[in-house]
């Protein structure tokens, strides 16, 4: 059984932790597996938007202790760390649209790679843990970037430096959760908000993730705002929207490769 699993229904992709026995926790072979199927998904052309989830009860539980463990090397921990971070990075940095699905618990650097998406859904009974102190760690896989932005720099600081579980209302509400739903309709709303998003222009939407992602000044945004956006008024994706909105019907998108830079 493969440490992650992938598919692709229409244009949505699914990355699929799984390693159920072991709440889906981090392992070579599933950090590998993630980079594969990741690759395998950004590189489908068929492929608009794609959905991060885990299999059986729980999203992720983080880092699979008894597999760190086994590495005894300072340099061969850090290799394993850097490569579980460039999963944060990837989601963050991809030319398409991550969903993360949370199906149960996220924990310690699951839930960092949650926070590494553009939207989160989430079940009613998910629960959220930076539980790294409670081994002597510190946040990894971008938690020390991501979650103060998300929550505050002060109540990230709470939450991981007391790994207090956080109940999905409250991540709701702290906004570390874009929809609640039960588990009965997780799976179908989820799918239905990445469809929505999926019949969107792939070249605006992936122009606007690329420019959310960076840190600049509001001059420098301004600044390439200019340029990309007289660089899509001259695109076709531009004119069959124009001419959808005319003719009264859904535009019918494709891709295009404006440069967003």
């Amino acid at each position: 059984m493969a440490a992650v699993e992938t598919k692709v229904t229409g244009h949505i992709g699914y990355v699929i932790l799984n390693r159920p026995e072991s709440l889906n926790a981090m392992n070579g072979e599933l950090v590998e597996g993630f980079h594969a199927g990741l690759t395998k998904l950004l590189g489908d052309e068929a492929v608009r938007v794609i959905i991060l989830t885990g299999a059986g009860r729980a999203f992720c539980a983080g880092g699979d202790l008894s597999y760190m463990e086994t590495m005894t090397e300072e340099s061969e921990r850090q290799s394993f760390i850097a490569r579980v971070g460039e999963m944060a990075l990837r989601i963050n940095r991809a030319d398409k649209p991550v969903i993360a699905m949370v199906n149960g618990v996220a924990a310690g650097a699951g839930v960092n790679i949650m926070l590494a998406c553009d939207m989160v859904c989430a079940v009613d009974s998910a629960k959220f843990i930076q539980s790294f102190v409670n081994v002597g760690l510190i946040p990894d896989c971008g938690g020390l970037y991501f979650l103060p932005r998300v929550v505050g720099k002060q109540r990230a600081k709470e939450l991981m430096y007391t790994a207090r579980p956080v109940k999905a209302e409250e991540a709701l509400a702290l906004g570390m959760v874009t929809f609640l739903y039960d588990s009965d309709t997780l799976v179908s709303e989820t799918e239905a908000l990445a469809t929505r998003i999926a019949v969107g222009s792939p070249g605006a939407i992936r122009a606007m993730k690329h420019m959310l992602a960076e840190d600049t000044t509001l001059e420098e945004l301004l600044a390439r705002e200019a340029r990309v956006q007289a660089r899509r008024l001259g695109s076709d994706a531009y004119a069959e929207g124009v001419a959808a909105f005319k003719e009264k019907r859904s535009p019918r998108f494709m891709d295009d490769s404006i440069d967003d830079k």
